[in-house]
């Protein structure tokens, strides 16, 4: 009973996790998007919601890491594993993303 509690605890965060990290990179590229057509105010602020929405995943994360820090074991899955992919690359688009805005911004 316990393991397919712990299962779909973990099947929870794993979607919230993508759910935030999708977000974040959908507003990076779109902010980059913006950045292109000269529309630089648009694109710092959806850099600023890519980022409010990375951290917001990044809470998930921490959740977990928190969890096996102390002791406990979380169940790993695949979807686990594609969370946490899908976070970290979440994360390196909204930092590229910000470089190619200030190259747009320098043109």
């Amino acid at each position: 009973m316990e393991n397919k509690t712990e299962n779909k605890d973990i099947t929870e965060i794993s979607f919230q996790i993508i759910l935030y990290a999708g977000n974040g990179k959908a507003n990076a590229m779109e902010a980059i998007q913006q950045a292109k057509a000269g529309n630089f105010e648009e694109a710092d602020r959806l850099i600023e919601e890519a980022g409010e929405e990375l951290v917001k995943s990044h809470q998930y994360q921490t959740k977990l890491l928190q969890k096996e820090a102390s002791g406990e074991e979380n169940p790993i899955n695949v979807l686990l594993v594609h969370s946490q992919d899908h976070l970290m690359t979440s994360m390196t688009v909204r930092d590229l993303a910000v470089e190619i805005i200030e190259i747009y911004k320098n043109k």
